[in-house]
């Protein structure tokens, strides 16, 4: 990320509208022909992060800047009595506590699950929201602490956060795609698994690897160039894909597994318990933070954050995502994906710095904002995970054209993530319909 500076990019006034029951930002009836299903219902609901949101759901919010009266709701938190009574070290370190201990805590809730895998996945997802907080905060505020050590623990938490996230990852994204397909193609789990056995399905290589020409019954459609239904072929392969999908997934579910509790039983592991200990007692903070009023040292490190965000966001192609069915996010280019990955990081990073100052006013634009972007990447991951199937040697004509209309009904899912997050982000004017 580029150097900060003073000062804050200011947005254009937010008129009404957003989540939490007001109408505005494309949740409306009457917006783009699938806004509504997808920002309410999409796959980041009420799921605490990756997989999903990237913390547990957002606390109860008593005071919001979210531009219900027009106000900006880009601009940095207002700073309160309780703020500017403190020094800059006592806030640090009172946050820094508070996410130690959170770690630590579920820490030992993990070590006590013992077989319990729905207690222990709990345990996993609020060790990694502690460990982004604490991580985060070091980043944003790090002229305030000994930055090398900070440098050092906060690149060892980036380790442990990824490690413990790709078995839930892998699950979520095997979820995401077997719905997918019943959805695509009409069938719940019976008819499908009729479907399989019409198909033979994946009863051996051969019958994957039969040629369009051959039959295997009367109920089962041919996947030929010839065949004038899209929908039969379709059909034909949905069992296959789901199958091989299944297959890929659930053995790098297990991988992931097994590098987590290799992972939860290394030096490594032990060496970065031991310093969120020693940080659940004693911040290693710089000299400046205890000589400095956290409301002048504090808010200057928060607006830059909030900077660099709102200039990520400013090089997103949001004029041509604001509109819906623009097909901008159909091609697979993970260099056009780059980008909108950049943003949730830093809308992250702006979130947890605006907490840390001000956390009785929760921001619903950022909450809102991240949650798109990370319906945004798992929709890009989903497709990559149906690509990444559709490579696979001598798979049938009728399996690949099924991970072919997933893999683009997936890129669809990111269009759109896109056009919810242009809806929240920017202000609506006239010529914006919806």
């Amino acid at each position: 990320m580029t150097p900060g500076g003073a000062g804050v990019a200011q947005r254009h006034d937010q008129p009404t509208g957003g989540p939490a029951g007001r109408t505005g930002i494309g949740y409306e009836p009457g917006g783009a022909p699938g806004a509504r299903s997808a920002v309410v219902d999409g796959p980041y609901g009420g799921n605490d992060g990756m997989y999903g949101p990237d913390d547990a759901p957002y606390a109860p919010m008593t005071a919001s800047r979210s531009g219900d009266d027009g106000t900006d709701r880009g601009a940095a938190p207002d700073i309160g009595a309780d703020l500017a009574s403190h020094m800059a070290d006592e806030v640090l370190a009172d946050y820094l506590h508070q996410q130690s201990a959170d770690f630590l805590r579920s820490l030992r809730l993990h070590r006590e699950s013992g077989s319990d895998a729905e207690g222990a996945g709990e345990a996993a997802r609020q060790l990694r929201r502690a460990a982004r907080r604490i991580s985060a905060t070091l980043h944003t505020f790090r002229p305030l602490t000994e930055e090398a050590w900070a440098d050092q623990l906060r690149s060892e938490l980036g380790w442990l956060s990824g490690t413990l996230a790709r078995e839930q990852a892998c699950a979520a994204r095997r979820e995401r795609l077997m719905a997918a397909l019943q959805r695509l193609t009409g069938r719940g789990p019976e008819r499908g698994d009729r479907g399989d056995r019409t198909g033979r399905g994946e009863r051996g290589k051969r019958g994957d690897r039969t040629t369009t020409g051959s039959s295997t019954g009367p109920a089962t459609p041919s996947a030929s160039s010839t065949d004038p239904d899209p929908d039969g072929a379709l059909s034909a392969g949905a069992a296959r894909a789901g199958a091989l999908l299944d297959r890929q997934l659930t053995l790098a579910r297990t991988r992931a597994h097994s590098a987590a509790l290799q992972a939860l039983g290394s030096s490594r592991f032990h060496a970065v318990a031991d310093s969120v200990a020693v940080l659940a007692s004693e911040a290693p903070l710089a000299r400046t933070a205890a000589e400095l009023p956290a409301d002048e040292a504090l808010p200057p490190l928060v607006e830059q954050a909030h900077r660099r965000l709102t200039e990520a966001v400013a090089a997103l192609p949001l004029s041509r995502a604001g509109y819906p069915y623009n097909a901008a996010a159909l091609a697979a280019d993970q260099r056009q994906d780059a980008p909108w990955h950049q943003v949730r990081m830093l809308v992250r990073l702006s979130r947890y710095a605006r907490e840390l100052i001000a956390p009785e006013a929760g921001d619903l634009l950022l909450a809102e904002a991240g949650r798109a972007l990370e319906w945004h990447r798992d929709a890009a991951e989903a497709a990559a995970a149906a690509a990444a199937a559709a490579r696979t040697p001598r798979i049938a004509p009728a399996t690949a054209y099924a991970l072919g209309v997933l893999h683009a009904d997936q890129r669809h899912e990111v269009e759109a993530a896109r056009f919810a997050f242009g809806r929240v982000w920017l202000p609506r004017t006239p010529d914006r319909k919806g």
